[in-house]
């Protein structure tokens, strides 16, 4: 009965495998080949990016029955054309063109895939904003070489700053450039749960009329500068500019 029974035990194990490695030659059967996408973005020293055409599934896989993250919005929270940092470029075998996105959506760091119809034309911009979080600092950097810096405010203990890869989607200049952003603002793709922002959850970068405050951190999320250092930083950052949060 014994050796039955190790029979039998042996025999259902040998079944389990063969379905998960049955399930397993499946999925990389259905996963597309993706080593000739053509790289569109270091996010260092050269990041394209685009405004959304028509509204478009992006998928999980360049695939059309890939399971759909979201869908190509127009505009952003604040009402500007919205911004889609693209990173590959890939044909597939019907010949369909598919770029992968960064997402400007919860949860932070999301990308995707979408049919290239669905996005206008590509802009290519050259520069990389890092804020130090740590050391309270931001640095702009062109072509790798830093060409702004300064100290900064950033978020409460409880409410932080968010950290990851992100990217300017607005540039804002406020009606009051002597009130709590200053003279100009950008608008970011980070989200917290809370956040200086009006409607709270996007990550702003804007000036602001507590200087004595910076370096330190004043805000519940958003990125405060100096307001003579984002006027110059206005000068020199564009939209589609990446921000990495470090």
């Amino acid at each position: 009965m014994a050796i039955r029974a190790r029979r039998c035990a042996l025999l259902a194990l040998q079944a389990c495998v063969s379905v998960v490695l049955a399930l397993a030659s499946t999925a990389s059967a259905g996963a597309p080949d993706l080593s000739g996408a053509v790289l569109l973005s270091d996010e260092r020293t050269f990041t394209r990016w685009a405004h959304a055409e028509q509204s478009a599934p992006i998928r999980k896989l360049p695939r059309p029955n890939s399971p759909q993250i979201t869908r190509v919005h127009h505009a952003t929270e604040d009402g500007f054309p919205e911004v889609y940092l693209l990173l590959r470029r890939w044909t597939d075998p019907e010949a369909r063109t598919w770029l992968q996105v960064r997402i400007p959506m919860r949860p932070n760091g999301r990308t995707g895939w979408v049919e290239a119809w669905a996005l206008g034309p590509e802009h290519l911009v050259k520069t990389r904003l890092v804020v130090d979080r740590r050391h309270l600092s931001a640095a702009l950097y062109r072509s790798g070489r830093r060409i702004w810096r300064s100290p900064i405010g950033i978020g409460k203990r409880h409410t932080p700053t968010p950290g990851g890869r992100f990217w300017i989607r607005e540039r804002i200049k406020p009606e009051d450039p002597s009130g709590s952003y200053g003279p100009w603002a950008f608008g970011t793709s980070a989200y917290s749960s809370l956040s200086d922002w009006p409607g709270g959850g996007v990550i702003g970068i804007h000036g602001t009329n507590q200087p004595g405050l910076i370096p330190g951190r004043p805000s519940h999320g958003c990125i405060r500068v100096p307001n003579r250092a984002i006027r110059r930083l206005a000068r020199l950052m564009p939209i589609g500019t990446p921000v990495w949060i470090r």
